[in-house]
């Protein structure tokens, strides 16, 4: 058995549980094409499954940085935990409105409080990346 760091084998949990949300999320998906006159599902509905594939593999791309990163785990768990928090945030909002069926675009009429949370999630994101990629590159080129 290989021994992950603590940082790793959190971030490659998270990365598979986002993965199966993904899939859960990909037959309410699938039913509501079946039913769907038009054969589409809500346009939320497909954003957070997308969103939450995609969101899967990135957070395989921050396990990887960390596990080869020259900072402290403690360091490299919460970059990457700030970075998956607003990956499931942004998942969990496309559901909610995916399950509202209350818009296609959540900018049209955003919310008290939606810029806010964007500023904080392009922060959050942009962020603790760049904590890992920082990391990743002192521990392998220096």
């Amino acid at each position: 058995m290989v021994a992950l760091g603590l940082d790793t084998t959190i971030l490659l949990f998270l990365s598979g549980s986002i993965l199966l949300g993904g899939l859960v999320i990909g037959v309410w998906k699938y039913r509501q094409m079946a039913t769907s006159a038009t054969a589409l599902a809500h346009p939320y509905v497909d954003i957070a499954h997308r969103a939450a594939l995609m969101y899967s593999f990135a957070t395989l791309v921050l396990a990887a940085l960390a596990e080869f990163s020259a900072f402290p785990t403690a360091v490299n768990l919460v970059a990457g935990l700030v970075v998956v928090l607003f990956f499931v945030a942004a998942v969990a909002t496309y559901v909610v409105h995916g399950f509202r069926e209350d818009t296609d675009n959540q900018f049209e009429h955003p919310v008290p409080g939606t810029h806010a949370f964007m500023w904080a999630l392009i922060g959050g994101e942009i962020g603790g990346t760049t904590v890992l990629l920082l990391g990743f590159v002192v521990g392998q080129f220096f």
